[in-house]
């Protein structure tokens, strides 16, 4: 399925698409952590329903369809944003919930099912695209510049401070306009956690989190809508998941990480961002890390974990097992469909850790 369709099922916000496997040791993991091939769900059986990030919808539809093909189980995901997905597995209306920003305490604790897991599914980044159709290069920027554009504080395309990360290339003298999510955003939470882990005025400003006091801009929902926004605005830059800024044929800028490279949002960038983080995880992690301007020459600074969240208590003995099963499945077999649609696998040392996991889950248990 090509990413135009995904993109067009994106728009409607419910998710239904295909993956395959990734290497031989994922393979034979999956053999055994996957349920049997059906063609459909016996009758009678009910499906599962999920709402949340828009960041990783293309490889979520993706799983699902390949999953419904493999088991007949049916799974509805709605890309409503990591807000949405937050408060609606809170209140017990979904069987999961997806988010690119981990849960806080008070939200966890607010949550009427009891413990919540969080449970990494794949590696993304977020990459500030633009329109500035006259530019044939890659434009360079840094995180104290990015932040001062968000600021309001950098006005044009040919300032001074952008020129002298561009050197040699023509700047328009246009007037520079910034797009940002107007929904409640894991991709905004990302973005914002990398700016105020590099720019003090940031930090001590709009901060970081799922929703921000804007200085300046203008808002659109969810990544596609900001994609939208900017591929029919000159003039715009704003941040949207890599695969977004693909889709709609937008370039991605090269970023300035922690090593002073600057260093393009690819496949190899992210996984050298990841490369780090898991090896420092604890025995004990709950998996709730940000690894945004991550060390390492080759890495992309705003990189980030993606998850699925799910009630550590399943009530319901068969519709938690299907989604154990699902869960295991994704993390084996469909972690090869990453690459192809710009997000990084995990690393294979996270697998037993993660199974570990997801075996902690109870089935048939009140919360």
């Amino acid at each position: 399925m090509t990413h135009s369709t995904l993109f067009a099922l994106a728009a409607v916000g419910v998710a239904s698409v295909a993956c395959s496997g990734s290497d031989s040791k994922r393979a034979s993991d999956s053999a055994a952590a996957s349920p049997s091939p059906a063609a459909a769900a016996p009758s009678g059986v009910a499906g599962l329903t999920g709402a949340g990030a828009t960041f990783p919808y293309p490889i979520y539809s993706k799983w699902i369809s390949d999953y419904q093909a493999k088991t007949g189980i049916k799974i509805n995901y709605q890309a409503i944003g990591s807000g949405g997905g937050i408060r609606q597995l809170a209140e017990r209306t979904v069987d999961f919930g997806a988010s690119d920003a981990p849960m806080t305490d008070d939200e966890m604790a607010k949550a009427k099912g009891g413990p919540i897991l969080h449970i990494p599914t794949v590696l993304g980044a977020v990459v500030l695209t633009y329109n500035l159709p006259d530019l044939t290069q890659p434009l360079n920027l840094t995180g104290d510049v990015v932040a001062d554009m968000f600021l309001g504080k950098i006005t044009k395309w040919n300032d001074s401070r952008l020129a002298a990360i561009n050197p040699g290339v023509k700047l328009p003298t246009r007037d520079l306009l910034v797009v940002h999510r107007s929904d409640g955003s894991g991709t905004t939470y990302i973005f914002s956690d990398y700016l105020a882990a590099v720019s003090p005025a940031w930090a001590s400003g709009p901060g970081k989190g799922k929703e921000l006091k804007w200085p300046v801009g203008l808002g659109a929902k969810n990544n596609d809508g900001v994609a939208g926004q900017v591929k029919q605005t000159p003039g715009s830059i704003g941040y949207v998941e890599l695969a977004y800024a693909n889709q709609n044929k937008l370039p991605a800028a090269k970023v300035k990480n922690a090593a002073g490279q600057f260093i393009a949002p690819t496949i190899a960038a992210i996984t050298a961002a990841a490369a780090g983080a898991v090896e420092k995880l604890p025995p004990n992690t709950d998996f709730r890390v940000s690894i945004v301007n991550a060390p390492g020459a080759d890495a992309y600074p705003i990189s980030s974990f993606t998850w699925l969240l799910v009630y550590q208590k399943q009530t319901d003995a068969a519709k938690g097992k299907r989604l154990v099963d699902f869960m295991k499945w994704a993390l084996t077999e469909g972690e090869g469909s990453a690459a192809a649609l710009d997000y990084a696998p995990l690393p294979q040392s996270l697998g037993t850790q993660l199974m570990d996991r997801i075996a902690s889950i109870q089935l048939g248990t009140a919360s």
